[in-house]
Parts: structure tokens; C-alpha cells; sequence
């Protein structure tokens, strides 16, 4: 991310330019970042329902219940956060 300019220097025009750029920025961040979350979810479901099938079939660890059940209530955790514990 760039510094502010002088904004002393900078004319009424020249800061309302500088807020509709900024603005458009982050809209084009908040997009992308609603689009990752969505993938992320899609991610989520196949792999909940890939251990419910696992679970039917009596194929699942203990460790796989309880990852789906951290993963139904919403507090997974990345496979990073869990080798840092």
C-alpha cells in the first residue's frame, strides 16, 4: 500500500478521485474475499460429506467424527492452527 500524499497539497478534485480509488479497491478486495469464503464453503460441505459417507459405512477414525463435528459447528480449524497447538 502506497503512503498518503501530502494531503495539504492536494485539491478538493484531487481527494475525491483519491476516495473513488480507494473505494473501487476495495470493493474488487471485498469481492474476492466473499468468492474465497464461498469456495471455502464448497470445500467444507464436500468434505463433510465425504466423512458422513465414511461415517455410514463404519470406514471413519475417531479423529474423523470429532473433525466432522468441529466442522459442522463451525469451528474448524486450519490444518496449520492444528499443527501450531
Amino acid at each position: 500500500m502506497e503512503p498518503l500524499p501530502d494531503l495539504a497539497t492536494l485539491t478538493d478534485d484531487d481527494l475525491r478521485v483519491m476516495i473513488r480509488g480507494l473505494e473501487k479497491e476495495e470493493d474488487e478486495i471485498s469481492f474476492r474475499r466473499r468468492v474465497l469464503h464461498g469456495r471455502i464453503d464448497i470445500l467444507r460441505a464436500e468434505l463433510v460429506a465425504r466423512l458422513r459417507e465414511q461415517v455410514s459405512a463404519g470406514e471413519a477414525k475417531l479423529a474423523d467424527v470429532e473433525r466432522l463435528s468441529e466442522i459442522l459447528t463451525g469451528k474448524a480449524t486450519s490444518a496449520a492452527d492444528r499443527d501450531d497447538a
